[in-house]
């Protein structure tokens, strides 16, 4: 992915997946998020992340079933959407993200707590890094992870700074991302520039992106991931807007001269 041209990252938020409370029928997840990501494309994002949104209350790690019915819905956008495809596996499991993309040929995963502890309403979170690490030099690939710093949905009582270093030094990721609070809240401007200050790999937005704000944010970050401005009516359980996300793709556009 070119980090020069600060990629827009669009959201695919499946509907509940086999084996989560919620679940209903796997047809209507893999025509929803055929939809979503075609959206997406033919707005003029550079990629798409999916994730495993809908399978509220998530687990810290997920079952077979969930893995097995992600990877059959992952592959079918694969098959039919051209940009890069990142992987998120909600609550944290980024083991089994890797080994979605690897099987899918996907291009990046997404790691909420890669090091450090997070306090959140699964319980507390310890980072993954020594086993992703394990996995990665097992199956080589080319695929990148991004990792949280200070995760959303959560409380942290270490230094943002040395969580940062961490995350790249010791946990040896490839990206950042830095959030606000919760989906669709703004990250903090000043948290956001001490990232891209001290951060020795790219710095993206993971939350609170919008068309009001893109222009700020724009001038600290690498990237951005978005997923609730571009639904219809900003609302993050709605399908992707068209227009919405047309209007945030040109924005883009035009702040990259």
């Amino acid at each position: 992915m070119d980090f020069g041209k600060k990629p827009l990252i669009g959201m695919v938020h499946l509907k509940p997946l086999p084996g989560s409370y919620l679940y209903d029928d796997l047809d209507g997840v893999i025509e929803a998020a055929l939809r979503d990501a075609k959206a997406i494309e033919e707005a003029g994002f550079d990629a798409i992340m999916v994730e495993n949104f809908g399978d509220v209350p998530f687990q810290k790690y997920v079952d077979k079933t969930t893995v097995a019915a992600f990877t059959a819905v992952a592959k079918e956008i694969r098959d039919e959407v051209s940009l890069p495809l990142g992987i998120n596996v909600l609550r944290n499991d980024g083991i089994a993200a890797y080994s979605i993309a690897y099987a899918i040929k996907a291009d990046f995963i997404r790691v909420n707590v890669l090091s450090g502890v997070a306090y959140t309403d699964q319980g507390i979170i310890e980072g993954i890094a020594p086993g992703l690490a394990k996995l990665r030099r097992l199956l080589p690939s080319k695929i990148k992870v991004f990792a949280d710093v200070h995760v959303k949905h959560a409380v942290h009582f270490d230094n943002f700074e040395d969580s940062l270093r961490d995350t790249v030094e010791r946990g040896l990721a490839d990206a950042v991302v830095i959030s606000g609070k919760a989906t669709g809240k703004p990250v903090d401007i000043e948290r956001l520039a001490m990232a891209k200050r001290i951060s020795p790999v790219p710095v993206l937005v993971g939350s609170g992106t919008t068309y009001e704000n893109l222009p700020e944010l724009w001038k600290h970050a690498d990237g951005f991931i978005v997923g609730t401005w571009i639904k219809r009516d900003g609302k993050v359980g709605n399908e992707v807007s068209p227009e919405r996300a047309r209007k945030l793709a040109g924005l883009a556009k035009e702040l990259r001269g």
